[in-house]
């Protein structure tokens, strides 16, 4: 099998040509290739492919899960009418989403960043925000020493939080976070990554800051800053 990859927005196509079988491990190469350098949506276009067998569905299916355990999306295009058989008796077109042209699944990756956004959206407001002023220290992940060190953490949820007085970063960028709820708590570290940045001329007073959204925290301490949040946010004044 021969692999020709471009891609196109954030999406690599692999243009897969020939057979799919035991020799064709290069697609899960290919796939773990994407993987490593930061490409987790990875669109497969079999147009051009003329056979699969047992062993290549086999192949096909680690490809698939190497993409889902990395948190991306894999899906397929341009599947030959002789071939779209061999995928309903093995179940992959019930798992694994098939369009029947690139344009159709580029756009379809498109509209799955749309809902991702507005799911992200509804779960930051299930959760309370808490106006606070908590010294914190901030450092890039690939950095030993931290660039922003007692910088004030104004505004905390359990997804996420709002850090003033520090303009190093850039949005997109992965930190690392840490802060004492209480005397009485151990230091949290949390991963984050740089979702929002504010702006000087509608944001004067909290200028220069930067809005980080928490990465893979685990329940226990999501719930020990939801615990921290309901307990002090009833002392805060209400307009009753």
């Amino acid at each position: 099998m021969e692999i020709k990859a471009r891609k196109k927005d954030e999406v690599v196509i692999l243009n897969l040509i020939g057979r799919i079988d035991v020799n064709s491990a290069i697609l899960i190469e290919a796939v773990g290739q994407c993987v490593r350098e930061g490409y987790n949506d990875v669109l497969c276009n079999f147009e051009e492919i003329d056979f699969i067998d047992y062993m290549g569905t086999s192949v096909i299916v680690i490809a698939y899960k190497e993409i889902i355990n990395n948190g991306g999306r894999m899906k397929f295009c341009c599947i030959p009418a002789h071939l779209r058989e061999i995928f309903a008796v093995m179940g992959l077109e019930k798992v694994i989403e098939h369009y029947p042209d690139e344009e159709l699944a580029l756009n379809n990756f498109k509209e799955d960043k749309v809902i991702d956004h507005i799911k992200k959206l509804q779960l930051r407001r299930r959760f309370k925000r808490l106006p606070i002023d908590l010294k914190i220290e901030l450092k890039d992940k690939k950095e030993e020493e931290p660039h922003c060190e007692k910088v004030d953490l104004i505004n905390l949820s359990a997804v996420g939080g709002y850090i003033f007085g520090c303009k190093k970063y850039k949005l997109g960028d992965d930190v690392i976070l840490t802060m004492k709820l209480s005397q009485n708590h151990e230091p949290i570290q949390l991963d984050a990554k740089v979702v929002w940045l504010s702006d000087k001329q509608i944001q004067p007073q909290t200028h220069p800051g930067i809005g980080v959204e928490f990465l893979n925290i685990n329940q226990k301490t999501q719930e020990m800053i939801v615990e921290f949040i309901e307990r002090n946010i009833s002392f805060l004044p209400t307009d009753e």
